[in-house]
């Protein structure tokens, strides 16, 4: 999904400054898909030039004058053939954290404990916040409510991942020889940079002609 068609979007419920446009986007879709929040003016501007959308210049006393925009009706039939497009197959989360995680085997048991605590006592205000939010999104419409709601049970799952987590994450520390993390493709064990691989050993018994005879099939 691109800027554009989430300023066409939002401009189908009213007029909006730019300012409020860029509120909007960073607020509630950066969740969505990948938010690159310089471009945002730079494509109001291209919407603009495209006829899709129109700037109206609000002059205001003793304030400076504002940049209002509005939709076209080029612009809701360019949103229009957008929406009938079937919308790209991907899953997509990110969490910082996570990236964190998922290295955490060459870590301390403790400092994974307690970023996990972080993260459960982040993702328990985050959801008493949807959960008194939920009636109020329910109030701007059916799909409004839905993806508000669709938050609210991913906040809630994620949660008793992190919990289970934490869980798992403490009983490790009582298992005896904790098997060194792998990543899959990835050799188990590399050599130190510049240093050279030990050829493997002859099997017991076996000179350099028995080591030789064995190097070929058959």
């Amino acid at each position: 999904m691109s800027v554009k068609y989430a300023i066409l979007g939002l401009l189908h419920y009213g007029d909006l400054h730019g300012y409020r446009i860029k509120a909007h986007l960073e607020a509630h879709f950066g969740y969505m898909w990948s938010v690159n929040f310089g471009q945002i003016y730079p494509c109001l501007k291209e919407l603009e030039q495209e006829g899709l959308v129109r700037k109206t210049t609000v002059n205001r006393s003793g304030s400076p004058e504002r940049k209002l925009y509005s939709i076209t009706e080029a612009g809701r039939e360019a949103f229009a053939r957008w929406l009938e497009e079937p919308a790209e197959n991907r899953v997509t989360f990110r969490d910082p954290f996570l990236l964190k995680f998922v290295f955490s085997g060459f870590g301390k048991t403790e400092n994974v404990i307690e970023a996990i605590d972080r993260q459960i006592r982040f993702y328990e205000s985050q959801l008493e916040k949807r959960r008194a939010n939920l009636a109020r999104w329910r109030r701007y419409g059916l799909h409004v409510g839905l993806v508000a709601q669709l938050g609210f049970l991913f906040n809630q799952a994620f949660l008793a991942w992190l919990k289970q987590a934490k869980k798992e994450v403490a009983r490790s520390r009582n298992r005896k020889g904790r098997n060194r993390p792998r990543w899959p493709g990835l050799p188990e064990e590399s050599p130190p940079s510049g240093a050279r691989r030990r050829p493997p050993r002859s099997a017991p018994g076996k000179g350099r002609a028995g080591a030789q005879a064995g190097s070929s099939p058959g």
